[in-house]
């Protein structure tokens, strides 16, 4: 009992150790915890109040009434367009060749050679060698270079050798390109234009006499064998092939090699 005792006793003491304890703690840091917090808001204040003040995003500007822009009718010349100064896609393309009437019947497209004439289907065949050969240079002895009946190599007119405008043009600059491009021609369907006239000739490819619009998908197929669709693309805005093409008269004279418009 006396243990108890004291050890309740020693444990009540405890106990009022730990009580007085407590109160004093709580006497003095609750107090001193609010002051803590105290200082602590007014320091928040502080840094708030010193901190640079963000600058204010700039107000759109605003048309005053007075200084509203004028109707389009009203406006003065310098701010109406220049009608000289078109979008691309508003000019006029130029002229295209033969095949341009988008209502005229549609030539009949050969690939039968033995319908050529006979000096036509020599031309065409020396034309054919000479592309095979890889030497542009043997094209010299094909050309008509003088008079009103001169082979045409540029729709420009040309000034230059001719061999070396055809090499220039040539993506290689070699002319192995140019000579390519007169194999694949030949070897596309042909077309007889304007039979009995004077400019009657027999040209390649035959899409030189007919408008895009009216190709079938067959004929576009045989199309992207000679040119890119990329290239095509371009074409349907002026409605007519326009890449190269290819003639030889009745009497077998090479009539022309050109490409654009």
């Amino acid at each position: 009992m006396q243990t108890t005792t004291r050890s309740t006793s020693g444990t009540l003491k405890n106990r009022g150790f730990a009580t007085l304890l407590w109160l004093a703690t709580a006497g003095i840091f609750i107090p001193g915890y609010f002051i803590s917090t105290q200082q602590a808001a007014a320091l928040s204040e502080i840094k708030r109040e010193e901190l640079p003040a963000t600058p204010a995003a700039p107000a759109e500007t605003q048309t005053a009434p007075d200084q509203a822009a004028p109707p389009a009718d009203e406006q003065t010349p310098s701010e109406a367009p220049d009608p000289d100064e078109a979008e691309p896609s508003q000019v006029t393309p130029a002229t295209p060749h033969l095949g341009e009437d988008p209502n005229a019947p549609l030539p009949e497209i050969i690939y039968d050679i033995s319908k050529l004439p006979e000096p036509v289907q020599n031309m065409r065949q020396q034309l054919l060698d000479v592309a095979r050969s890889g030497d542009p240079e043997k094209l010299r002895a094909l050309l008509v270079t003088t008079g009103d009946d001169a082979t045409q190599l540029s729709v420009i007119g040309l000034d230059e050798d001719p061999i070396t405008f055809l090499k220039d043009q040539s993506g290689d600059k070699n002319g192995e390109e140019i000579l390519a491009i007169i194999e694949n021609l030949l070897n596309a369907g042909y077309v007889h234009l304007e039979a009995g006239t004077p400019e009657e000739v027999y040209a390649w490819p035959y899409f030189f006499g007919m408008p895009l619009d009216r190709l079938t998908a067959r004929q576009r197929v045989e199309l992207f064998k000679i040119v890119t669709a990329g290239d095509y693309e371009d074409m349907k805005s002026y409605g007519v092939y326009n890449f190269y093409r290819l003639g030889i008269t009745p009497e077998g004279k090479w009539a022309f090699f050109v490409a654009g418009e």
